[in-house]
């Protein structure tokens, strides 16, 4: 007998024809994306992809992220972004690239209504203060990087069963398996409790990322994350000088739009 799964799956990627085949495929419950796929496919505009995607998706949840570095600017573009809908969770990453704690930021955010995709989750302590940290009338998602954390040869099940359990403090909050890497993640996902998965494209594996640590995948995320950062201020800043004013600004000045 086939078995049910309880799991919902999102699809991750920034193509909104993929999008839209993938709702009308009936398979996937979801959305996310992030500035590195937007810039993979050449998305020039943010708010108007947002819209489009929003539109096309006929008000299923996607979240979209913040590509800012300092938390004050962060703050501004998700409270912008959660403007764009009700079925928006703004994505926020659990540290900056200097690896400041973004919980601060994240309280606040849940305690002023704003429905959060916490992502780049490594750790049972970061899930703890997450989850700490949110809002219990506020829906939240709290993103693990379970794919990058068995890429360090470490085994991620036993870890996202006790997120799972952590997670149940807060019955808003729900736990999202993140990179996964082959198709019985989704199986080992909805056992342990998870309650959403991703699905993306497959990616050649790194050959050396079994000798690598958990500090070391985190670090090379925040690098993955500041170089994200750097080619969306340089994107945006010549869209406004072709265009305008974009939508998000990116400034060390957050009054400024460019």
């Amino acid at each position: 007998m086939a078995r049910t799964l309880r799991i919902s799956i999102y699809a991750d990627g920034a193509d909104v024809r993929d999008m839209v085949s993938a709702r009308d495929a009936g398979i996937v419950k979801g959305f996310t994306t992030n500035p590195t796929l937007m810039r993979k496919s050449g998305v020039a505009d943010y708010a108007s992809f947002a819209r489009e995607a929003l539109a096309s998706t006929g008000g299923m949840p996607i979240s979209f992220e913040v590509f800012a570095d300092e938390f004050d600017e962060m703050e501004r573009q998700a409270r912008l972004i959660a403007t764009w809908g009700d079925a928006v969770n703004v994505k926020i990453p659990i540290t900056n690239t200097r690896g400041e704690s973004s919980i601060p930021l994240i309280a606040r955010l849940s305690a002023a209504g704003v429905k959060l995709n916490i992502t780049a989750i490594l750790t049972l302590e970061q899930v703890r203060a997450v989850v700490d940290a949110l809002d219990p009338d506020t829906p939240a998602i709290v993103s693990v990087f379970a794919g990058r954390i068995a890429d360090t040869g470490v085994d991620p099940v036993p870890l996202m069963r006790e997120a799972a359990a952590l997670c149940a403090a807060k019955p808003k909050a729900e736990l999202l398996w993140a990179s996964p890497r082959e198709l019985l993640n989704i199986f080992q996902a909805d056992e342990v409790g998870c309650h959403i998965i991703t699905a993306t494209p497959r990616r050649p594996r790194q050959t050396h990322a079994r000798r690598q640590g958990p500090a070391r995948i985190l670090a090379r995320h925040r690098q993955m994350f500041r170089q994200r950062c750097h080619r969306c201020r340089i994107q945006h800043r010549r869209h406004a000088r072709r265009d305008g004013a974009s939508v998000i600004p990116v400034s060390s000045d957050p009054s400024v739009l460019i």
